[in-house]
C-alpha cells in the first residue's frame, strides 16, 4: 500500500492488487473508513491484506465509494459487500447499468467477463453532494464524458485538498455512452477544484498545482 496522507492510503491498483485493477483509495478518517473504488475483485485477497497493514479492519469500510460504473473500478463490489457488510454510493445514471450488470456499458466484456449486478444504496442525482462521516464531508460532483455518471469525490486531510478523478484520461467511446463535450467541461470542472494532490486511476498521484495542470491539460487538448 501507498501512503498518501495520514489518513489517506492507495490500496489497490496495477502493482498492489491484481494487474487489470484501476487505483483503489482508502479514507480512514475517525471513525469512519471508505474505499474509493474496488477493482475487478480479482485481487481481493490483496486488497484486505493492504488495508489491514494500513491500520484499518476491513470489516470497518463502511461505503464503497464508485466513481463511475466500468468492471476495473466496480467488479470487486459485490464480492465485497457481502463480505464486509458496507454499503455503495454512485450516480444513478451510472447506477442503472450496475444494477442491471450491462456488461457493454460497464466495460466487463473489454476484460472478457461479466459484472455481478449488485444494489448501490445511495444513488447520487445533483451536481454536487455532500457525504457526511462524522464531523468530516466528501464532497461528491458530477463530472459526465467519460461515462454518463461518472464522478470525483474531494476531501481535506492535512489541511490539504485532495481529489479523486479516477479516469481524467478517459477514454471516450461510444459503447461507454461517452460524450465528448461533457468530457471536456469535467476537466474544467476539475481543474476549478484547485487540489492539493490528484488521485487518478491509472496514471497514479499528482501532487501541487503544476503537476496536476499539466496531467489534465494534455487530455482537454487531445480530447
Amino acid at each position: 500500500m501507498l501512503q498518501i496522507t495520514k489518513e489517506i492510503y492507495q490500496v489497490g491498483g496495477s502493482g498492489l492488487t491484481a494487474q487489470e485493477d484501476a487505483a483503489i483509495y482508502l479514507v480512514n478518517f475517525p471513525d469512519h473508513a471508505v474505499l474509493v473504488d474496488a477493482g475487478t475483485g480479482w485481487g481481493e485477497s490483496r486488497l484486505l491484506a493492504n488495508i489491514s497493514s494500513a491500520g484499518i479492519n476491513p470489516k470497518e469500510i463502511e461505503l464503497i465509494l464508485l466513481t463511475h460504473c466500468h468492471f476495473d473500478h466496480t467488479g470487486g463490489v459485490k464480492a465485497l459487500k457481502q463480505r464486509l457488510e458496507c454499503q455503495v454510493v454512485a450516480h444513478e445514471l451510472d447506477a442503472q447499468f450496475i444494477e442491471k450488470g450491462d456488461n457493454q456499458i460497464t466495460a466487463a466484456d473489454w476484460y472478457n467477463t461479466e459484472l455481478s449486478p449488485f444494489t448501490v444504496e445511495r444513488k447520487l442525482t445533483k451536481a454536487s453532494e455532500d457525504i457526511c462521516l462524522g464531523e468530516r464531508i466528501i464532497k461528491a460532483i458530477h463530472t459526465p464524458g467519460h461515462s454518463p455518471g461518472s464522478v470525483v469525490y474531494a476531501t481535506e486531510s492535512e489541511g490539504l485538498k485532495i481529489v479523486f478523478a479516477q479516469d481524467v484520461h478517459g477514454p471516450l467511446n461510444p459503447s461507454f455512452m461517452s460524450d465528448r463535450a461533457d468530457y471536456l467541461q469535467s476537466l474544467k470542472r476539475i481543474l476549478g477544484l484547485r487540489a492539493d494532490i490528484l488521485c487518478e486511476g491509472h496514471y497514479g498521484i499528482f501532487r501541487g498545482d503544476s503537476a496536476i495542470r499539466k496531467f489534465i491539460l494534455q487530455f482537454m487538448e487531445g480530447a
